[in-house]
């Protein structure tokens, strides 16, 4: 699979806001980088709702979303952005978590 569909709940509107976007995953999460950090709007949905929908391929979930923080996460950014690099070629970016229900 090359996409991960993402649904957050508007932080304002309050409506679901679906994304389209690269991901990896490893021991059972997911992992999605955002460009622009904490600027891209799905990021701060995130923030003030962690709870979001997932779809990939055919199999949808209800999932838990946190941005990584650099520091304390330090060894699961790395992670994830070499293993954007490696799918992709492409891994810079604010590495965000989903853990699966």
């Amino acid at each position: 699979m090359q996409f991960l569909y993402l649904t957050t709940t508007g932080r304002t509107s309050g409506l679901p806001r679906e994304i389209e976007i690269w991901f990896v995953d490893t021991e059972g999460k997911y992992y999605i980088l955002a460009e622009k950090f904490h600027e891209a709007h799905w990021v701060r949905n995130i923030e003030k709702n962690p709870r979001v929908q997932v779809r990939v391929g055919d199999r949808s979930f209800a999932a838990t979303a946190r941005a990584l923080d650099p520091k304390r996460d330090a060894a699961l950014w790395k992670l994830a952005q070499d293993l954007e690099r490696e799918k992709y070629g492409w891994g810079d970016g604010l590495p965000v978590e989903i853990t699966p229900d």
